[in-house]
């Protein structure tokens, strides 16, 4: 009888500590979460700018590439 009580005490022990590494994991799945959220976020405004230069760069280049009327 007490080595069943002995398992069984085994196995709360176990399973307490399992339930506290999911809620631990839990934690770090939201951390990371937010984190890619953010850098989605960033992203997404990084390439906007990077849109918008280049669209400015090829409407310069387009006035500057012509040739001067006395050729």
């Amino acid at each position: 009888m007490q080595d069943t009580q002995d398992k069984i005490i085994e196995l709360e022990t176990k399973l307490a500590f399992l339930e506290e590494t999911v809620e631990q994991l839990n934690d770090v799945i939201i951390d990371q979460q937010k984190a890619i959220d953010t850098l989605q976020r960033q992203f997404i405004q990084l390439n906007t700018k990077v849109e918008q230069e280049s669209q400015h760069w090829n409407q310069e280049s387009s006035t500057t590439d012509e040739t001067p009327p006395h050729y």
